[in-house]
């Protein structure tokens, strides 16, 4: 087809389509919809509770919605993929993914490194804090970790959208770095600014993470073991995301750059995990190793599955959550007790 927005691209990367197509379609879909209940819990959780209304967990907030946006630019194409007779994306379709699987992928680095200077001005410079990790730098890091990605992204899909193409077939279930196959020629001004997103994008964050780690672990290690302990235990689920991120990050540069010596299936294996592990992933470590976030999971855990009849039972088992019997009845709100509209905390 001639006309730019009637070219039709097929995606090649699916394996046995036709005999496990339902069987894709359900896993998938329970993939999407786990991701989606675990990312908005953890997001609602941090947005009800003015406690957690802090850098660290604005930022947390902000990983977990990137990730979400993430997964709705892949899934719901994918799942319509699994079941259709033709696995076929538009040209400009093809573009707007591509756009926002490496926009998003740009952020989710500079919103970790963002979060990883949090933690060193937290544990290296604790007087400060309140200063320096101000309302309106969280917004600056905020705007900078959507904006500087889109705009070098963005500029990246429009030089790339004049390139004539030699062929219209993909190998792969989505549009990634793998549509330059597709191209006739390499532009040598698309490879320039395509190294420097990567500067600006992933170099500068590792600079950012590689000085805030470096730093706290020369300050525990100079410190108290107190000291040393409340590092391990705020930094660990920022590094265990991270060398998550990294690794799928890797994976997709793999792909793209030996995809030709892979076989299909492991082509695909490694294409789920980019879009399946990390999604899952940031809200299981965020709700389980954050001790605020989950603190208030148990909390609203214990309350919404109280029944009346086993209230007495179920307080003692919440007795960390300062849940308490009024005398004359049993009335539980997360950590306070209300008897005749007067509040008092246990």
């Amino acid at each position: 087809m001639d006309e730019l927005n009637e070219t039709y691209i097929t995606l090649e990367g699916h394996v046995e389509l036709h005999k496990y197509k339902y069987l894709y379609f359900v896993f998938m879909l329970t993939a999407y919809v786990c991701i989606i209940i675990c990312n908005l819990t953890i997001v609602y959780v941090i947005w009800m509770h003015r406690n957690l209304h802090e850098p660290m967990y604005i930022l947390i907030a902000a990983l977990l919605l990137n990730s979400l946006v993430f997964c709705t630019n892949i899934y719901p194409k994918l799942l319509s993929d699994f079941l259709s007779e033709k696995q076929i994306v538009s040209y400009s379709y093809c573009y707007i993914q591509f756009f926002l699987f490496y926009s998003l992928s740009g952020s989710e680095f500079l919103l970790l490194a963002f979060m990883a200077y949090d933690r060193y001005v937290s544990i290296c410079k604790p007087l400060q804090y309140a200063t320096i990790m101000g309302r309106t730098r969280v917004s600056i890091f905020l705007s900078l970790a959507w904006l500087v990605p889109a705009s070098v992204t963005g500029v990246q899909v429009i030089l790339s959208s004049n390139i004539k193409l030699c062929k219209l077939n993909l190998n792969g279930i989505l549009c990634n770095n793998s549509i330059y196959h597709m191209f006739c020629v390499s532009s040598k001004v698309h490879i320039v600014f395509g190294a420097l997103s990567v500067a600006v994008t992933a170099l500068l964050s590792m600079l950012i993470i590689i000085f805030s780690y470096t730093r706290i672990l020369i300050i525990a290690f100079q410190s108290s073991q107190e000291v040393r302990k409340k590092a391990a235990k705020t930094c660990t689920p920022h590094l265990l995301v991270l060398m998550s991120f990294s690794c799928l990050c890797a994976f997709d540069v793999i792909i793209v750059r030996l995809g030709s010596n892979f076989t299909k299936v492991v082509r695909l294996v490694m294409t789920l995990q980019v879009i399946l592990y990390h999604p899952l992933f940031n809200p299981i470590i965020y709700g389980l190793k954050v001790k605020e976030i989950s603190k208030q999971l148990k909390s609203l855990w214990c309350v919404q599955n109280t029944p009346p009849q086993s209230l007495p039972e179920q307080t003692e088992r919440c007795i960390a959550y300062k849940y308490c019997r009024p005398s004359d009845g049993w009335l539980i709100l997360k950590c306070l007790c209300f008897k005749h509209n007067d509040p008092f905390r246990v």
